[in-house]
């Protein structure tokens, strides 16, 4: 498959630049040109703008369907509804739950990515859970909590044929120090719903841990003689944070003053749940109920509940809350999930050698078409 893409503007990893012609060959970007040869293929977006496909490191559901449903089919309708938002690359997010449960949304998520998926593809599991505490548990039932064991670990690596990048845990549980230092070389591991202090969660970077899942949700918050997790998160250079960008998680200013600490360190995600592009109504999170109400999903505690986040508004709403150019948020949610993972030498960017993801935008960043390796898998015109 090769071809040549015209634009007006692509964004770039340290630049928006004027272009001519951009050169896809077998599912890659390869070199910038300003006149094509004769006879090749063009397929012609002038007036819009090329910007790399969005990459969501934490996702559970959209469009009424769960990775907790257990099912191949919930994962190929969440690749499909994604990929027309933007996104071209995610990881399926499973939820704090039975034994059982887990393992089943593990072999549908394996059996489903066995060959390409329709719309955005899986670069693998995240699980969320169970290695939490209580106190900060928000939509994670703790009835399922649980020490870290890396045996069990080891079980859930074998069922998924290796395909468990991310895990988020607690680190002041017992044993996870050990678990830390012994699965960080093969997995990112990341703090979450943990009560931690600032010592501890020093320790758990120290020990191999390297991001922080949904900055100030689920995790002790900052005080001017405790920092916490959250005062780890801000100024420890070696761990990534997730922000959650609807405006409900993080407050403008917050998420504003967190990019200004994270840097390149500061990823996009949504941690969207089932409700996301449904109408206002009462839906399931794992085994909780979740009122939608105005778009904010809520437990019957009150609780936020994951979202219903769009990963490009919440590109759209950072930098409407940020004095940078659209090219550094844009890479938020693109380069910097990829780079978190060891993954941006062939993902998150418009590079000649990496993957040929990309997104038409026009001025108001409406996305007007997704490519995935070249392969144009949505287009609104």
């Amino acid at each position: 498959m090769n071809y040549f893409i015209k634009a007006d503007k692509a964004l770039l990893e340290n630049e928006e630049r004027q272009m001519g012609y951009l050169e896809v060959k077998d599912g890659v970007f390869g070199e910038f040109i300003d006149e094509v040869p004769e006879n090749a293929e063009v397929k012609d977006w002038s007036g819009y703008l090329i910007a790399p496909g969005l990459f969501d490191t934490h996702i559970h559901g959209i469009q009424g369907h769960d990775v907790m449903d257990g099912t191949a089919e919930a994962v190929y309708e969440i690749s499909r509804a994604i990929v027309e938002l933007g996104v071209t690359r995610f990881l399926p997010t499973t939820l704090t739950s039975s034994d059982e449960a887990l393992e089943q949304a593990i072999v549908a998520v394996t059996e489903a990515t066995k060959n390409s998926l329709p719309g955005a593809e899986s670069e693998g599991l995240f699980l969320e859970g169970p290695y939490f505490t209580e106190k900060h548990k928000g939509a994670q039932n703790p009835g399922y909590f649980k020490d870290p064991n890396v045996a069990e670990f080891n079980k859930w690596q074998k069922l998924a044929n290796g395909q468990i990048v991310k895990i988020a845990l607690a680190p002041e549980r017992e044993h996870a120090m050990d678990f830390i230092q012994k699965v960080s070389d093969t997995v990112l591991v990341s703090i979450a719903h943990t009560d931690a202090d600032y010592g501890c969660c020093k320790d758990a970077i120290d020990h191999g841990a390297r991001n922080f899942v949904h900055l100030f949700n689920g995790m002790s918050g900052v005080h001017h003689r405790e920092p916490g997790a959250v005062g780890a998160a801000l100024t420890d250079s070696r761990a990534y944070a997730e922000l959650i960008c609807d405006g409900h998680h993080v407050h403008p200013v917050i998420a504003a003053m967190a990019l200004e600490n994270k840097k390149d360190k500061l990823m996009l995600i949504t941690d969207c749940m089932r409700a996301g592009l449904m109408p206002d109504d009462n839906y399931y999170l794992g085994e909780f109920p979740v009122t939608i109400m105005n778009g904010i999903a809520r437990t019957e505690t009150g609780s936020l509940a994951g979202s219903t986040l769009k990963l490009i508004d919440g590109v759209k709403n950072l930098q409407s809350w940020s004095s940078l150019p659209l090219y550094e948020i844009w890479h938020r949610g693109s380069l910097t999930p990829a780079a978190s993972l060891g993954k941006a030498d062939r993902l998150g960017s418009i590079k000649k050698g990496k993957a040929a993801d990309y997104v038409v935008l026009d001025e108001q960043l409406t996305i007007m078409a997704t490519a995935v390796d070249g392969l144009v898998k949505y287009k609104k015109m």
